[in-house]
């Protein structure tokens, strides 16, 4: 119905020809007739025009007609919280049902303060929260990372008796998760005696936000062990994000044929997290076909499937999806921009990037953000224009952070540049980084250079200064269990079978002509010791792990929470000829998939 004709029809702007002389029927019937009219409502012009009429009628004393009026400017997608507050200011009492509605519709705008501040007034005014109140505000506080707030509204739930509504615990699991107090958050869902589904979902997206993949999948396992079970797309979508963080890609398999068995037709949300977990667990060719079939397609889904090609080399193939983006009618975000960029930077697109980052100013005006600067300084530093990623950054509209910084030193790392690799060090250092990795980058790159001098001074910094270094470490998913391995590692049961598997593969790898990089062991000691340190790296470890444990010819996976090093790609491209495996390792950049001895990124990376 267009505007002109919502308040069109006769009988719903004026009392009807004969009223009843029953004063409450003409009331219910008025009550009615504003409740359709807003139902019709299309936009806020329309909804002006009820409200209008509501005000002709003289029936805003109503609070029937007042409160659907907040409700509907409140809730609706094309509403205007700044026009219902000027609605709820007028209403001479407004109940529990109308401080809800405007705390739901702070919520739902991200106006999360405001929504507290409400709240207080609530409490100020005498008026009493209940479940519905305490929902929405426990997730603005969850927002906030507000736990002392949270922890005074759990006491006003306690006294006002409604610690026992499912809703409200809910979303106290919910809360205390994602706020970071994981521990309180499961106490109280073991308190509960009959645990539901939105339960097993609350507790599972608490584990989520944290990132604590492996308690996702514990708890979702209990969750099936338990015979709860019914399909909640939430708790999919969370175990697909955990499956997908630890490369689990078996799990993630078995996840897709359950939601196969139980949803008929999966929403854009589930859709977009499938492809997002088979994309990057290595598998790009069936995330690639589900995103072909995918009916209706929105800006996430593009962005998932343009930043999964990037993550695999394939920038042509990703610059290609970005244009049928472009030709479906949906406008790029900075989000999507930064899949692009990343995309020409994998694949060595120095040009093409460069172009890109110059229509997101000129054709989008999009501003551009410290990812955007990120991309491009990764894409020179990539391609050996370390000059140019300098100057770039000196450009900068915005003060580069330190991400910007550990971009370029890394980059000099990679091309031995000790000279502007001090620069980059420098400004990095200076902006109070706590980061160990900056140290390290520094060190190594003093080690490469055999300044153990600087190399000592430098480490000993990350000591003085209190570090805790993050340990490299490798995934490696066998029989839907990921195995987690450390450089060095002997705390595996079947330890002594994996390094015996290492020695029969050191001495296949001799005879293939492979010879260790030990410039890659960044330590003043002798080569043979080297040798034996480069042995215990934990891709090594995995790789003979899986060899061990997975039938010949069957492929293997491994994800690394960092970069990888040159001795680990060429040494995995030699095990990919001599076991025929297909390998594909998941670093903290992007997938190498080797296969016959050659890798997809084709050593640029």
């Amino acid at each position: 119905m267009t505007r002109a004709l919502v308040l069109s029809q006769p009988h719903l702007l004026s009392p009807t020809d004969d009223p009843p002389q029953n004063a409450e029927f003409n009331l219910r019937l008025k009550e009615q007739e504003c409740l359709t009219l807003l139902k019709r409502c299309k936009d806020m012009e329309d909804l002006k025009q009820v409200h209008a009429q509501v005000l002709k009628w003289g029936f805003f004393w109503n609070s029937f007609c007042a409160s659907n009026l907040v409700l509907t400017c409140a809730i609706s997608d094309w509403g205007s919280m700044d026009y219902a507050c000027s609605i709820f200011q007028q209403v001479d009492e407004p109940g529990s049902f109308d401080f809800n509605t405007m705390i739901r519709g702070h919520v739902k705008g991200m106006n999360y303060e405001e929504a507290l501040f409400l709240y207080y007034e609530m409490i100020k005014t005498g008026v009493q929260p209940d479940n519905y109140t305490y929902t929405c505000l426990l997730k603005a506080c969850a927002r906030l990372q507000a736990l002392q707030e949270a922890m005074q509204i759990h006491g006003h739930i306690f006294k006002l008796e409604l610690e026992d509504d499912e809703f409200v615990q809910n979303s106290l699991i919910s809360m205390y998760g994602k706020c970071g107090e994981i521990e309180l958050s499961c106490a109280l869902f073991k308190q509960k005696d009959i645990k539901s589904v939105a339960s097993w979902s609350a507790v599972i997206a608490a584990h989520a936000s944290l990132g604590m993949w492996n308690e996702c999948l514990m708890f979702f396992g209990n969750m099936s062990s338990e015979g709860c079970w019914r399909p909640e797309e939430s708790i999919f979508v969370s175990v697909l994000t955990a499956c997908t963080h630890l490369g689990a890609l078996d799990l993630g398999r078995c996840i897709h044929g359950s939601l196969m068995r139980s949803i008929t037709e999966l929403n854009v949300i589930v859709l977009t997290s499938l492809i997002d977990m088979y994309v990057k667990c290595g598998c790009l060719e069936k995330g690639f076909c589900l995103f072909k079939k995918m009916a209706n397609k929105n800006q996430l889904s593009y962005s998932v499937m343009i930043s999964g090609l990037a993550m695999h080399g394939h920038g042509h193939e990703a610059i290609k999806i970005f244009s049928k983006m472009l030709d479906n009618g949906l406008e790029p975000d900075d989000v999507v921009y930064v899949g692009v960029l990343s995309a020409c930077g994998h694949a060595g697109l120095v040009d093409e990037g460069l172009l890109y980052f110059e229509r997101i100013k000129s054709e989008y005006e999009i501003e551009p953000t410290i990812q955007h600067y990120g991309c491009m300084v990764d894409l020179l530093g990539r391609a050996g224009m370390l000059n140019e990623a300098l100057e770039l950054i000196k450009s900068m509209h915005i003060k580069p952070t330190d991400v910007i910084w550990r971009s370029l030193l890394s980059a000099c790392k990679v091309h031995q540049n000790l000279e502007l690799g001090e620069i980059a060090a420098k400004n990095l250092l200076q902006s109070n980084s706590s980061n160990p990795s900056d140290y390290l980058l520094l060190s190594n790159m003093y080690a490469g250079a055999q300044r153990w001098e600087d190399v000592a001074r430098t480490r000993s910094k990350i000591a003085t200064n209190g570090f805790k270094q993050t340990p490299g470490f490798s995934l490696v998913e066998v029989g839907r269990r990921v195995y987690k391995f450390v450089s060095q590692d002997m705390s595996h049961p079947q330890w002594e079978g994996i390094y015996e598997t290492i020695h029969q593969m050191e001495w296949q790898l001799k005879f293939e002509g492979y010879s260790a990089d030990t410039s890659q062991v960044l330590h003043d000691i002798d080569e043979e010791e080297k040798r034996h340190r480069l042995k215990g790296h934990s891709q090594k470890l995995a790789i003979a792990f899986a060899l061990i444990r997975t039938s010949q010819g069957s492929p293997i996976r491994i994800a690394r929470n960092l970069r990888m090093c040159n001795d680990c790609h060429t040494y995995t491209k030699f095990i990919s000829i001599i076991y025929e495996r297909e390998i594909t390792v998941r670093d903290r950049y992007r997938f190498h998939h080797f296969k016959d001895g050659t890798c997809s990124c084709r050593d640029y990376w």
